[in-house]
């Protein structure tokens, strides 16, 4: 049978580590061979922006997206590329879209998950509209924002109802910096959030198709310390639950390489912030665990050309939904349910019989590269593009280190 050539867009901002992370690993890979004889084989490119006609035909079977978020003409010719030609997209432009955090608080609580007590407040400022003051006079109803908060109870925090990157949120801890917070709002939209207090662990959970890596992480520090590099610091019941959730939030959604930040105290998991379907895979943030991201990458990505996946546009929100409503369901019985169907969504035992089989290889070939001087090139140059000189030497031992830990570890 004729050999197939399968081609992985790569739809990029200001990033240049893990790309040519993951172009390096995908071009050791190989071929990819059927019982039938046909032999696969996968490339990758990097999408340029142009115009483009809607009956245009793409050359791509995959895109990875890391910039539509924010770069309106690709993420239309992402639409039009997923309506019209079938092409697989990590990930949905159109959930990550409508569904920002928001809509997604509002999803997982109607599936019963922990999230903090949350009310979305009016804009601060008038909006820029002539029809502002007609309509806001006539329905905008008075409210007392004290009185608001009293109903959450201090600590709380304020955060942009769409937000990102830590944009925007303040610590509330008394009505004067509740007003000064509000003040400084403008016309972002904010939500009110009780702030779940002496947790345990922030756990941050990087979830690539059906792979998550759960992380203990620490906000309060640096980019660079924020990971910490620790293992088993959850029992493992709460971690699986950690696992689940980060995976019905990514199959409910389409999100199929995202992240989840959850609070952990005592046996609660709080998830707090879970739509990102731009997730921060820099090797300067990850460090230590940037291969195994990079590793679930390739594995994912290579995965879904090989078995032609097909992309789910629709959101099968009915049978979450049967699930949550089921009066005679447990919380912990329906996470099992959820799970059930996340590892449907994802095919898991699929993919994982797919990778014990074509991809068993690369781990150690994600070893071999890591461990090489081509690595250490990226290392270097990254530190160097995003550091000051007299930090360059600094951050190389920081981030050498960490790296050298893995492959100890990863032997």
């Amino acid at each position: 049978m004729a050999d197939v050539e399968h081609t992985i867009g790569l739809l990029l901002g200001t990033e240049d580590d893990w790309p040519r992370a993951y172009e390096a690993l995908l071009r050791r890979v190989g071929a990819i061979t059927e019982p039938s004889g046909r032999t696969h084989r996968v490339r990758s490119v990097r999408v340029t922006i142009e115009p483009f006609n809607l009956r245009d035909k793409p050359r791509h079977d995959l895109v990875i997206d890391r910039l539509a978020y924010w770069y309106y003409h690709p993420r239309e010719w992402l639409k039009k590329i997923a309506l019209m030609d079938d092409v697989y997209l990590l990930n949905s432009p159109f959930t990550f879209q409508s569904m920002e955090k928001h809509a997604a608080y509002c999803a997982m609580l109607r599936l019963g998950l922990k999230v903090p007590e949350t009310v979305l407040v009016p804009f601060k400022n008038p909006l820029d509209n002539s029809r502002w003051a007609y309509t806001s006079a006539r329905y905008n109803q008075p409210f007392d924002l004290e009185a608001l908060a009293g109903t959450i109870g201090y600590p709380m925090y304020m955060k942009p109802y769409d937000g990102g990157a830590w944009v925007g949120v303040s610590k509330i801890r008394n009505p004067d910096e509740l007003h000064a917070a509000y003040d400084a709002s403008g016309e972002r939209l904010m939500h009110l959030q009780a702030a779940v207090e002496d947790y345990d662990v922030f756990a941050r959970s990087l979830t690539i198709g059906p792979e998550t890596m759960v992380m203990k992480f620490r906000p309060e520090l640096p980019m660079h310390e924020r990971y910490a590099v620790e293992h088993d610091f959850l029992s493992p019941a709460v971690g699986d639950e950690v696992v689940t959730i980060s995976r019905l939030v990514n199959a409910f959604f389409r999100w199929e390489f995202n992240s989840c930040e959850s609070l952990v105290k005592g046996t609660d998991v709080h998830p707090i912030d879970y739509a990102n379907a731009c997730p921060d895979v820099a090797v300067t943030s990850l460090h230590y665990y940037f291969p195994w991201a990079m590793a679930a990458l390739l594995r994912w990505t290579v995965f879904c050309v090989v078995t032609d996946r097909k992309p789910r546009l629709d959101m099968d929100t009915s049978a979450y939904f049967a699930v949550a409503d089921d009066p005679d369901l447990s919380y912990d019985e329906k996470l099992a349910r959820y799970r059930k169907l996340a590892d449907g969504y994802f095919e898991t035992d699929r993919y994982q019989e797919f990778c014990e089989k074509h991809l068993a290889h690369v781990d150690e070939l994600v070893h071999d590269w890591v461990s090489s001087p081509a690595f250490r090139s990226l290392l270097t140059e990254t530190v160097r593009a995003m550091y000051p000189p007299h930090e360059h030497e600094r951050f190389l031992g920081h981030f050498g280190g960490l790296i050298d830990a893995w492959l100890r570890d990863s032997a």
